[in-house]
């Protein structure tokens, strides 16, 4: 299903981000504030977003974790049967496939995938992510370097079809655990 640009109806496309924080002051301070930044961020503390048919929870980012200004990191659950949205962006991407079975379609070609395979999104390919089990969701680890295309300008980032709107019947009420 295919939304207009302006559509709210995908919240994370249309709140306000912070892709790149500052880090100013003397060398020697900005130094030892990052070497304060943790270096283990629990998971389980983030709660999961969006729905019914993909989730995603934003564990390094530059909004939470300065130390790590050039990457960002999430983990997606996509629902039994279901698909996230079609898009694409500059950036790559690198999917650690945690549990489930699935496949991608790139630019008009698929690649299926299941539990401990690496999936790579190359730069500016439109791609979309399916979980081909009806029963069982599908997690991936997603770590890209999105912050360092934003902060170079690279910013081209485009959703052409938003993921479903309403749950599969019998997956009315599926949540993922976190």
């Amino acid at each position: 299903m295919s939304e207009e640009p302006g559509d709210a109806k995908f919240e994370r496309w249309q709140k306000r981000r912070v892709f790149v924080r500052e880090l100013a002051g003397k060398y020697s301070e900005v130094y030892r504030q990052l070497l304060e930044q943790p270096r283990v961020y629990k998971s389980k503390a983030i709660p999961f977003r969006e729905g019914p048919a993909r989730f995603s929870k934003a564990i390094i980012n530059p909004q939470n974790a300065a130390v790590a200004q050039s990457i960002e990191t999430h983990i997606d659950v996509i629902a039994p049967g279901y698909y996230g949205q079609k898009h694409g962006h500059m950036n790559s991407a690198v999917f650690f496939i945690l549990n489930g079975k699935g496949y991608d379609v790139h630019d008009g070609v698929r690649y299926d995938w299941e539990a401990g395979d690496a999936c790579i999104v190359e730069n500016a390919c439109v791609h979309q992510h399916f979980n081909a089990d009806p029963k069982h969701e599908a997690r991936v680890l997603v770590m890209k370097a999105k912050p360092l295309f934003l902060f170079f300008h690279l910013i081209f980032q485009k959703n052409v079809a938003y993921p479903p709107s309403e749950p599969l019947p019998g997956w009315e009420n599926f949540k993922p655990e976190e």
